[in-house]
């Protein structure tokens, strides 16, 4: 026999059942209980393998449904073993089995339960809510169904991050979480049925004076935030500001909110609301009165529910929002504490967007306020704008009263210079830029001989201080092998551009020759490694500012002296130098 014959006639045998079908497969099974006799529950079985081969179980079974199907009402349990579920259905005494029993309402019961692997689930006749899970990807933000070992999206493992939504389940129950959520926001927003259509570019923007659209803040506080801003507030914006703990975040935001209430581009007040989860109404009232503030449309309230907040503010329709802190904020329909990720995202402790930013993608701004812990000074930077330039920074210095706007920002990074003595050689200042402003920073440098420290550097790559000190050694001649090097930036400033990079050479040489640098003096240049000197972006911008400072002599490359001649910069001479030699020969003479 061949063996493809054989495996016919194997697979013949094992399906014969098939050939000689019953009409009338006995698969339910009576029980009664001993509390109750007249009550029977059945079990049916799709599964050939949970039937009872034995004749006796069988006859037992078909006797016990002759004698229960007219007496007793009865509860089938219907097992899929392909789906892991068990349904159970109620039927009248002397009812068939397609025929549900119903309760002493009228009502149908009827329930299923889920069995096996997995989850275990159960859904029927219940009031309450179900609960649906989804995976977020922390990296990119992408949305699955189930979980995966990497995002498929992006690509990056691990970066897959579950939360469960409530979704309601009917009856009476309290709609929470999103649905609420979006319920209260829908109504704030334009009911325009029927309108909503693609529209032109030249359509959208005519009649709109970008001048007027946005919320303009006033004086040298509200100019500063502007700036950073790329001109003011943008109606219906989010904005998102970060910072360390105590560096002046909720100072910042109040004197914000009194600024808006004011309503002064309005020509009279407007409601705004500053929300607050950390701190009780009056403990942000008494920071109010410490800072001078007593708008009366200024309204303040202390809650942690975004549901309870939208509900309460409803009715102000407030100009501006501020929600003080948004970790502590949280939406009852979404699993997982306050401040975790599938409430908001991802915040550090100390402020920072970090790790998933699935919060920085949603928001349209992302301003951050730093500051050093002995500094009084403080910066806002914009890291992410959908209306204006990332470049922009704000200068501010906590006071008593509050931040206050710093008008003259090098003033607070340089020191008073007295060239006639011997002890302030090493002093060189350098011109940078950090988005449009420019700023003079002081460099400080200091050498000594016979120094168990070989070089310190604050404030500085260290990687571009060694190539700024081997190229003095090789290029310029000094004999900087014995000496140990010490470098600082004041004020506390990390310089990052490479314009500062002939400052940094001339104070090594001015404390390596022990000779200080005239008052008055500054460099602007990069330094290659050939000792030559290259010319920086925007030279005429920073030379225009050292100008105004009333500075006397402004030490550039030779061939930026081109592009700054058809400029004029009052009393201050302009010295252009092809590389270090030429420095070193017009600054440290006699």
């Amino acid at each position: 026999m061949q063996a493809s014959e054989m495996r016919s006639l194997r697979t013949l045998y094992t399906h014969k059942h098939l050939l000689t079908p019953t009409s009338n497969p006995k698969s339910l099974a009576f029980f009664k209980p001993l509390q109750n006799p007249r009550f029977c529950r059945g079990i049916h079985s799709t599964n050939q393998r949970l039937l009872s081969q034995e004749p006796s179980l069988a006859s037992s079974s078909s006797s016990s449904e002759s004698e229960t199907s007219d007496t007793a009402p009865t509860v089938d349990n219907i097992y899929d073993p392909a789906t892991r579920w068990v349904r159970s259905s109620g039927r009248e005494a002397g009812a068939g089995p397609e025929n549900e029993a119903r309760s002493g309402n009228g009502e149908i019961f009827e329930e299923r339960r889920h069995f096996g692997g997995g989850r275990s689930s159960y859904t029927g006749s219940s009031k309450k809510g179900k609960k649906r899970g989804c995976w977020v990807c922390s990296n990119c933000g992408y949305t699955d169904g189930q979980w995966w070992g990497s995002c498929r999206s992006c690509r990056s493992a691990g970066t897959m991050k579950q939360f469960t939504v409530e979704e309601n389940g009917g009856g009476s129950e309290k709609v929470r979480g999103f649905e609420v959520s979006e319920n209260v926001v829908r109504t704030w927003l334009p009911q325009r049925a029927g309108e909503v259509r693609p529209l032109r570019l030249t359509d959208v923007n005519r009649g709109l004076n970008q001048l007027e659209w946005r919320i303009s803040l006033y004086g040298p506080f509200g100019e500063e935030i502007s700036r950073v801003l790329g001109g003011g507030l943008v109606p219906g914006s989010l904005i998102l500001v970060g910072g360390d703990p105590g560096v002046g975040k909720s100072t910042l935001l109040l004197q914000m909110a009194a600024m808006i209430a004011e309503g002064h581009d309005l020509g009279r007040s407007a409601p705004v609301v500053y929300v607050s989860g950390e701190e009780s109404v009056e403990q942000i009232g008494s920071r109010a009165d410490r800072l001078g503030i007593g708008t009366e449309e200024l309204y303040l309230y202390s809650s942690t529910d975004i549901e309870d907040i939208l509900e309460k503010i409803q009715v102000l329709a407030p100009r501006a929002l501020i929600v003080d802190s948004i970790q502590t904020v949280y939406l009852k329909g979404v699993a997982g504490s306050a401040g975790g990720l599938s409430q908001i995202g991802h915040v550090t402790k100390s402020g920072e967007i970090a790790g998933p930013r699935v919060l920085e993608h949603i928001v349209d701004v992302v301003l951050y306020l730093e500051g050093e812990k002995h500094s009084t000074h403080r910066l806002l930077r914009s890291v992410k704008n959908r209306f204006g330039s990332t470049d922009e920074l704000g200068i501010f210095e906590m006071s008593q009263s509050g931040l206050e706007a710093v008008l003259n920002p090098s003033e607070i990074l340089l020191s008073e210079e007295h060239s006639e003595s011997e002890v302030m050689a090493g002093l060189a200042v350098a011109v940078v830029m950090d988005g449009s402003r420019t700023f003079l920073l002081e460099i400080q440098a200091l050498c000594l001989s016979s120094s168990t420290v070989s070089r310190q550097v604050n404030g500085i790559q260290g990687s571009r201080a060694d190539m700024i000190i081997s190229v003095l050694v090789k290029q310029a001649g000094l004999k900087l092998q014995e000496n140990a090097i010490f470098l600082n930036v004041v004020s506390g400033v990390t310089l990052t551009e490479t314009s500062g990079d002939l400052a940094i050479a001339a104070a090594i040489c001015s404390s390596f020759l022990e000779f200080p640098i005239p008052s008055g003096v500054a460099f602007i240049g990069e330094i290659g490694l050939g000792g030559e000197l290259r010319v920086v972006p925007r030279i005429e911008k920073r030379v225009h500012t050292v100008a105004k400072l009333g500075y006397k002599m402004c030490i550039v490359p030779r061939s930026a002296e081109k592009a700054l001649a058809s400029s004029s910069f009052g009393d201050m001479v302009i010295v252009g130098c092809r590389n270090l030699k030429e420095v070193i020969n017009t600054v440290f003479t006699a």
